[in-house]
């Protein structure tokens, strides 16, 4: 992360409605792989991942590697205000995500824990 993100920033990269559940998706489930958001938006992987390269370069979202999997999660030096703003509204707005969330929860050969799913 070279710049500190401001709220402009933060606030732009959240303007779509793919963008926004994705990014409360992994707040909510910690780490999410591309496949795993395919599933739970019902999107396309192109477009998945179109979405999660301008949110990595936003410098919300960091990735890391393992094996064929690409996971996300929240860029670990995010300022601290920017990770209670985005908890608050997933814990202010849980019922927006159902639908994406039972998706997610009914993935078959999903490639992390499930702990959401519990």
């Amino acid at each position: 992360m070279n710049e500190p993100i401001t709220p402009t920033v933060l606030f732009k990269s959240l303007a779509d409605d793919t963008r926004t559940k994705i990014t409360l998706l992994i707040v909510r489930e910690g780490e999410l792989c591309v496949c795993e958001l395919t599933a739970a938006l019902e999107q396309s992987q192109p477009k998945i991942s179109r979405h999660l390269a301008l949110l990595r370069s936003s410098g919300l979202l960091a990735d890391r590697r393992q094996g064929q999997w690409v996971y996300y999660r929240l860029h670990p030096e995010l300022p601290t205000w920017v990770t209670e703003v985005l908890k608050g509204v997933v814990d202010a707005n849980q019922q927006w995500l159902d639908t994406e969330t039972k998706r997610l929860c009914e993935m078959n050969d999903r490639p992390v824990n499930q702990a959401v799913c519990d």
